[in-house]
């Protein structure tokens, strides 16, 4: 009876263990996961965010970014069937960052991205004529340390 006891020790033993290692792996960041920002490019040329009135997208400085964006095509669009742009510039001087210039397709579209290394305040437009509010459909996107 006493081995069989030690084993039911054992096992419970072990089963706390694993219950408390899924705990702590779970309360810990992911490594080398990325930050999933989710952003809807609307048929009315306003780029949205759930549960913001005004979009703003904050990232750290050269962190891996998943940008997931559903498009829905407003009243015009390119040639090649896109319907807006995502297009990242440093506020200061409105250069283009590098790989940040995305065309998009009606639906749904992910995009895995490193946010530029500089802190900062930048801005996302849309580079695709989508309708007579194009012009303003304009984002704040901000990378801290």
């Amino acid at each position: 009876m006493s081995a069989f006891k030690n084993r039911f020790r054992l096992g419970a033993l072990a089963c706390r263990w694993t219950v408390a290692g899924a705990f702590l792996v779970m309360s810990l960041p992911a490594m080398g996961q990325s930050h999933v920002i989710e952003v809807v490019a609307d048929k009315d040329s306003h780029f949205k965010i759930a549960g913001q009135s005004k979009p703003e997208i904050t990232v750290k400085a050269g962190e891996s970014v998943l940008l997931r964006i559903i498009s829905h095509r407003g009243k015009t669009w390119n040639r090649d069937g896109a319907v807006h742009g995502f297009t990242l510039l440093r506020a200061k001087d409105h250069a283009k960052i590098p790989g940040w210039d995305l065309e998009l397709k009606d639906g749904m579209q992910e995009f895995t991205l490193t946010a530029p290394s500089e802190a900062g305040t930048y801005e996302v437009l849309c580079t695709v004529i989508c309708s007579d509010d194009h012009e303003g459909m304009r984002m704040k996107f901000t990378v801290v340390p």
